[in-house]
Parts: structure tokens; C-alpha cells; sequence
């Protein structure tokens, strides 16, 4: 008799898990196309930008909350509409090097329901002294 109740409580455990790890794998996931791009050297006062494309690779609607910066220097624009299943999208980035020398990398976050639940990108540059 206590064999059986040993098995029992293993196949409750197995199911658990199983419809845990099926859980998690629901709901809106965020692929991107690429999570980072590198202007190399700019000159200070230079504004750049980069389209970072993405696509809601899960199975429920992706909701963007939030997309914050690093700085005041780095600006995103983010779609404000649900991402359907299967659906692209595209947030925009401008970063401005005035007032930057040197290695900049602006991180910005996207806040939103996705099973990660903050994912980054990045603006990459090299921030070289104007020339008169």
C-alpha cells in the first residue's frame, strides 16, 4: 500500500511539473532581429538611430508597458498596440553624442508580458571630438 501511495505522489509531481514547464513556454515571447548595433566612430554631436525589428514568436498577445533609456541622449519609440502571435513590430532609437566623448553603449529596456519579461538593446558608438 505505501508503494502505491509513493507512485501516486510521483505521477501528481510529473504532472505538475509538466503543466508548469507547458505554462512558461505559453503566452508572448520577443524575438529579435538583432539586440545591438555598433556605428562605430561618430563625431560629438552627431545624432544617430537604429530601427530594431522584433517579432511576438509566442502564442498570446505581446503588450509593450514601458521602453526606458539609459540617458536623456538616448530616446525609443515604441508601438503602443498589442503584437498579435506571429507579428512584427519595430521600436525606434535615437541616441544624440552631444556632450558624449569616448565608448558610449545606450542600453535600452522593453518592459512587457513577454515569458522575459525585460529584454535589452543596445546603441553602440565610438564618440570622437569634433574637428574645427
Amino acid at each position: 500500500m505505501k508503494k502505491v501511495g509513493i507512485l501516486f505522489t510521483l505521477l501528481a509531481l510529473v504532472f505538475a511539473f509538466n503543466a508548469s514547464a507547458q505554462e512558461a513556454t505559453s503566452g508572448a515571447a520577443i524575438t529579435f532581429k538583432e539586440k545591438s548595433i555598433d556605428f562605430g566612430d561618430i563625431v560629438q554631436g552627431d545624432k544617430v538611430s537604429h530601427t530594431f525589428e522584433l517579432t511576438n514568436s509566442g502564442s498570446t498577445p505581446l503588450i509593450i508597458s514601458n521602453v526606458a533609456a539609459t540617458c536623456g541622449c538616448t530616446v525609443p519609440v515604441w508601438p503602443k498596440e498589442p503584437i498579435a502571435p506571429g507579428k512584427s513590430a519595430e521600436i525606434k532609437v535615437s541616441f544624440n553624442s552631444a556632450g558624449k566623448m569616448g565608448k558610449q553603449n545606450s542600453v535600452v529596456r522593453i518592459y512587457s508580458n513577454a515569458s522575459e519579461p525585460i529584454e535589452k538593446v543596445s546603441l553602440i558608438s565610438n564618440v570622437l571630438p569634433k574637428t574645427n
